[in-house]
């Protein structure tokens, strides 16, 4: 077996577990807040955390290197985790997906400023063909747009947002300090709206939040390996499995099935990302969009490049 298909395969199964997650996300939304899930999501998160810092030996303090981007940081991946979380509890799972497939043309756009990539016609005709699929799913006029249309779009754009932050300040940051901001905001602000939104919880809802953490590393590891062993060009057209898994998780869970403009909006949005990865693995110079083919994160639980960290790998994902 190639390098290639053994990363693919690796990517398959950490996006088919991303998508399990989402499943718990979608599940336990209809029942508790979004704040109550983020907040318990993070907590769980904290021991994986604290076992990554003891890892590293440094006296340095944790002090951004660069305040103001680490705080535009913060605020995006807050926002990721409050808007993607919302929008997969009420929206089908085939929709919330259909946007978050987004974020590879808007971070397309926005390296623009943030990084100094040049964009072609070529990009740019992918990333406006890529509209013309968002609105096919939008279908403004026809439906009516809800509270969780927008938390989804929100959620591409700030997921692209935080990931490009990364990118630009990630080499002078410390992993801790990327990584420590965000869930602690998130803890901070859910923990805040707890006592006006908490509802008890049910023994088997406690063990769903904590198989939600356990997918997402793993799911986190797996990502990991499929980079660390196939080429970026490869395993980052992946990330678009996710929308068998929601179409799957949808029907068989939610009995929810897409209707035949979902499929076709979504269909034009993932072809348009496919472009430019592929024009990207070609041309570009900082690769953005290549590099940022994993998950939006959301700062529920450690980066990518974290975990790989601990596990002594390079690749930053």
């Amino acid at each position: 077996m190639s390098p290639n298909i053994k990363g693919a395969l690796f990517a398959l199964l950490g996006f088919g577990l991303f998508s399990a997650h989402d499943v718990i996300v979608k599940y336990l939304g209809g029942t508790y807040s979004t704040f109550q899930i983020l907040f318990f999501s993070v907590t769980f998160s904290f021991p994986m955390m604290f076992v990554m810092h003891l890892r590293e030996r440094t006296t340095e303090n944790l002090i951004p290197n660069h305040p103001w981007w680490t705080l535009l940081r913060t605020l995006s991946t807050v926002t990721t985790g409050l808007a993607a979380f919302y929008a997969f509890s009420v929206l089908p799972m085939a929709q919330t997906y259909a946007f978050l497939f987004g974020m590879p043309l808007l971070i397309t756009v926005l390296s623009i400023p943030m990084l100094g990539e040049k964009v072609g016609i070529h990009r740019w005709g992918a990333v406006c063909v890529g509209l013309v699929g968002v609105f096919i799913v939008l279908r403004p006029g026809q439906t009516e747009l809800t509270l969780g249309h927008g938390a989804a779009l929100l959620a591409a754009f700030t997921g692209a947002l935080g990931s490009l932050i990364v990118r630009k300040i990630g080499h002078e940051e410390r992993n801790i300090v990327l990584m420590l901001y965000p869930m602690f905001a998130h803890f901070l602000i859910a923990g805040a709206f707890m006592p006006a939104t908490y509802v008890a919880l049910e023994l088997v809802d406690l063990g769903g939040l904590l198989l939600m953490s356990a997918m997402a590393f793993v799911a986190s590891l797996c990502i990991i390996l499929a980079y660390k062993t196939g080429e970026a060009s490869t395993v980052a057209p992946m990330h678009y499995s996710q929308m068998i898994w929601a179409v799957v998780y949808g029907y068989f869970f939610f009995q929810e099935w897409p209707d035949d403009m979902t499929f076709i909006g979504s269909a034009i949005i993932i072809a348009s990302g496919l472009y430019v990865v592929f024009r990207e693995s070609r041309v570009s110079q900082t690769t953005p969009v290549l590099r940022n083919q994993s998950r939006a994160e959301t700062g529920t639980v450690p980066r990518v490049s974290v975990i790989s960290k601990l596990f002594n790998t390079s690749e930053k994902v």
